[in-house]
């Protein structure tokens, strides 16, 4: 198990920003860590990183106690926090040669390290660039590069693509699946296209506590009880006519022949409406189910309680 995180709880003050949290991540795996602003994401992976002591519970990375042995966990971990603190006086090869010393690398093997970040994270032509003049894009290209510039085993990135334009978002996508082959990845996001894009399972806290544990396709099947059908007619219908499938909860009137269904996801009505639009004369046109996306499952798991 690279990562494993047991009864872990914060308290700041009178404040518990998190509470009682366990997870466990294996070696290779993805985890996206998802939550709404303020949950205790941050909290939890700083203290994985050795930022922060915990109030109670343990994290283990690659069986280590991070409390125990902040320096050997800092050899086995590269973290990316979400302000991403680059020293923008300096030039990219020299930022990475001084993060690849405190590291405790030199010489050839550093040299050869940093070509080898330089490569794989697309600094060709940035690197010997200030960083201040680096786009957002790039100053995250160069955040991750000193993340691994030790070759680390667990890789924790804290909203690595906050801020960054959709061409800047895919890039840095494609740059995590890359390096994520012989890691083991934790990231928080906000943007579930990435979760559903990288993520092998998700973790899911909301208010300082875990409210799911899962891989995306459980998590849709299980958290969504309402399916959503755009239906389409050649004639006028109302909506009411409708009714009298058991299973429809909710009809909203698009247009004259437009009509969007929420019914339970018991029992697929689709063949009811089929056989509906015969029984009355109608000719269907169009009708489909909306795809349940992670959107509609995060909104279902972090809503207010009433």
């Amino acid at each position: 198990m690279s990562i494993k995180v047991k009864n872990l709880t914060k308290i700041f003050g009178e404040q518990k920003a998190i509470e009682d949290i366990t997870f466990e991540v294996d070696k290779g795996e993805i985890l996206g860590f998802l939550g709404p602003n303020g949950a205790g994401k941050s909290t939890t992976m700083k203290i994985a990183a050795c930022f922060l002591p915990p109030s109670e519970g343990s994290v283990k990375i690659c069986d280590i106690e991070v409390s125990e042995h902040p320096g050997k966990i800092k050899s086995l971990l590269g973290y990316l926090p979400e302000h991403n603190p680059l020293y923008l006086e300096m030039y990219v090869r020299e930022y990475l040669s001084f993060i690849g010393k405190i590291h405790g690398l030199n010489g050839t093997t550093l040299k050869n390290r940093i070509d080898e970040m330089i490569n794989l994270c697309g600094l060709t032509r940035e690197q010997n660039k200030k960083i201040e003049t680096l786009s957002k894009g790039y100053r995250q290209r160069v955040g991750l590069a000193q993340a691994l510039i030790h070759d680390p085993k667990v890789l924790i990135l804290d909203e690595p693509t906050t801020g960054l334009d959709p061409n800047q978002i895919i890039e840095i996508r494609e740059l995590i699946k890359k390096i994520s082959h012989d890691k083991t990845v934790i990231f928080s996001t906000h943007i579930m296209q990435e979760v559903q894009a990288l993520c092998d399972r998700v973790v899911v806290i909301d208010r300082g506590k875990i409210v799911a544990n899962d891989t995306i396709n459980q998590l849709k099947s299980k958290k969504v009880e309402m399916a959503t059908i755009n239906v389409e007619f050649t004639e006028e219908v109302k909506a009411n006519l409708l009714e009298s499938i058991p299973e429809i909860v909710g009809i909203e009137q698009i247009t004259a022949n437009k009509l969007k269904i929420k019914a339970t996801t018991e029992v697929d009505i689709r063949p009811k409406i089929f056989e509906f639009a015969s029984a009355n004369g109608l000719t269907l046109v169009g009708m489909q189910q909306e795809e349940v996306t992670m959107e509609n499952v995060f909104q279902d798991l972090t809503k207010p309680k009433p």
